[in-house]
């Protein structure tokens, strides 16, 4: 493993991730039941179900963009829904990318990239443009740095949008349905680079809707339904030959 995927990903063996007994409601709408899941370093755990199903839910609560009404979530060997933790200094060293982009319009590529360097970690403007050049150079659009987020296509802004999770060396990548807003033509551009940042060791737990991806990327497949874990495995027992019946039935759907 190289040394910048050793930074992104942790110690080998050592636990990174667990979630135990985790539920959320939104009023009486329940999202999240009882949900129990550990993530080790450099792994890629994928979330597939329905829309509804909890799965973007799930990763606000990781990411502390929700509270969670019950359960732990420990990050790091520390218990990250304790109310007395800070949350942005938990989400400093997480990677949240989303499927809108969520790029700011006012400001050029590189400066998208180096905002959250800047202002929340604390690195000095030229060492954050240095970093943040070579993150573009790395996902392909160094050319594209003094452009505006209007300028480029769907797949570049979500490049870019992954390049500002990445600058800052997270511990863990989230990522929620990014390929779900771009047009087919695009979506194996992003796939691509997710797949080579897998090959670096980069932790990641993300949902997605594009199976071929989680059969050929993910260490862990988790179906979801109804707010809970109903199946999971390695994609090719998942994926492959799932037990459940809720689980062939959504693979059908998906296939069809």
């Amino acid at each position: 493993m190289s040394e910048r995927a050793s930074s992104l990903s942790g110690a080998s063996g050592t636990e990174l991730l667990r979630l135990s007994g985790v539920r959320k409601s939104f009023g009486d709408h329940v999202v999240l039941r009882e949900v129990d899941l550990t993530i080790e370093p450099g792994q890629c755990v994928v979330l597939i179900g329905a829309s509804g199903s909890g799965k973007s839910t799930l990763l606000r609560c990781v990411n502390l963009l929700e509270v969670v009404d019950d359960g732990v979530i420990t990050f790091e060997g520390r218990d990250i829904t304790d109310p007395q933790v800070d949350g942005d200094e938990v989400r400093s060293r997480m990677g949240m990318v989303f499927q809108a982009y969520n790029l700011f319009p006012h400001l050029d590529v590189i400066g998208n990239v180096t905002l959250a360097l800047r202002l929340v970690h604390g690195v000095e403007a030229r060492e954050a443009r240095s970093r943040g050049l070579a993150m573009l150079d790395r996902v392909g659009l160094s050319e594209k740095a003094l452009a505006r987020p209007d300028d480029l296509s769907g797949g570049q802004q979500q490049r870019v949008a992954i390049a500002r999770a990445l600058v800052a060396n997270p511990r863990l990548m989230l990522l929620d349905e990014v390929t779900s807003a771009l047009d087919p033509e695009l979506v194996g551009e992003v796939l691509d680079l997710l797949t080579e940042l897998k090959g670096e060791g980069v932790t990641m737990l993300l949902n997605t809707h594009e199976m071929g991806f989680a059969r050929d990327v993910a260490d862990q497949v988790c179906f979801l339904h109804d707010g809970r874990i109903h199946e999971r495995g390695s994609p090719d027992q998942v994926i492959g030959d799932p037990q459940e019946e809720r689980t062939r039935a959504f693979l059908s759907r998906i296939r069809a």
